[in-house]
């Protein structure tokens, strides 16, 4: 049975990591519950250099549930260095990841899909918002210049995925490489 790890980055987040923690924990042990995943599978919560109390609510999470674990980083490096830090942490460690945001905007349960195919030899499986009609205007205009922009480039995208997929060890140890010094 394969070993999952849930990535976290939380930048300010004590008061949505109350909310969304256990929704998180409830879809990891279902996904155990249903034999898609080993039961030590685990979360990863990443303080990006927070400046409330977001790691403090990170540790009575890891030393209440053993489920979790923290990784807490000096300052605040972005979202995307806080990824990649979760996923060194991770790379051996785990079979494969999902990273999601801690406010939950994604499907959550997309995840039972994603480890499925996951489970049929897939390596990267991209969790893709069918809406993005919570959002506000702003926001969702600016993801479409986006992607509009990157297809001008030639760039290949997927669009509206944000941060949320699962990475397959393979696809993990490939971007680790890919992004060393």
């Amino acid at each position: 049975m394969n070993r999952l790890s849930i990535i976290v980055p939380c930048f300010n987040e004590e008061a949505v990591l109350e909310k969304s923690s256990p929704i998180i924990r409830d879809k990891m042990k279902s996904l155990v519950d249903k034999g898609k995943i080993s039961s030590d599978s685990f979360i990863l919560l990443i303080d990006d250099g927070s400046t409330d109390s977001t790691w403090d609510t990170i540790s009575q999470l890891c030393r209440n549930d053993k489920t979790f674990c923290g990784l807490k980083l000096s300052c605040n490096n972005g979202h995307q260095n806080a990824l990649l830090a979760g996923l060194q942490f991770v790379a051996d460690k785990c079979d494969a990841c999902i990273s999601i945001d801690a406010d939950l905007q994604d499907d959550i349960n997309a995840m039972d899909s994603m480890v499925d195919k996951f489970n049929d030899c897939y390596e990267i499986v991209y969790g893709v918002r069918n809406s993005r009609k919570t959002d506000n205007f702003l926001k969702r205009w600016s993801a479409a210049f986006f992607y509009w922009f990157m297809s001008l480039l030639g760039t290949k995208t997927i669009p509206n995925h944000a941060d949320f997929r699962l990475m397959s060890k393979k696809a993990i140890c490939a971007t680790l490489d890919f992004s060393a010094p």
